[in-house]
């Protein structure tokens, strides 16, 4: 019986070292509620915050450098994916900022929100 028993601890102590790399790039957002299908593809993060800053996954960037960034960082991608993550509170021109140098540069566009 103390052989199960350490097997289930060992276990425990597993998942609780690995769930903190299943969660998505640390930045906190409060993501717009919606109803629908979501996706597990994953390419690249962009995200933008209440104080209109914008990263790339966790790295900060100038909204000048943006398009000139994504292309870098898809470059080579098979289906090139951004995620695009807005705060509520952001202005619906800055998300079409992004979703512009995404159509420009043939990217896919799947905007994130809160189920």
């Amino acid at each position: 019986m103390s052989s199960m028993t350490d097997i289930v601890f060992l276990l425990l102590i597993f998942f609780m070292l690995t769930s903190p790399a299943i969660t998505p790039e640390a930045l906190d957002l409060i993501l717009p509620k919606a109803k629908g299908k979501t996706s597990n593809v994953q390419s690249l993060a962009v995200s933008i915050n209440k104080d209109l800053e914008i990263f790339i996954n966790a790295d900060r960037v100038s909204g000048d450098q943006l398009e000139l960034e994504l292309q870098r960082r898809l470059a080579g991608e098979e289906d090139p994916t951004i995620i695009l993550r807005a705060e509520e509170s952001v202005p619906i021109q800055n998300a079409v900022t992004v979703m512009d140098i995404a159509k420009r540069n043939k990217y896919k566009v799947v905007l994130a929100v809160k189920p």
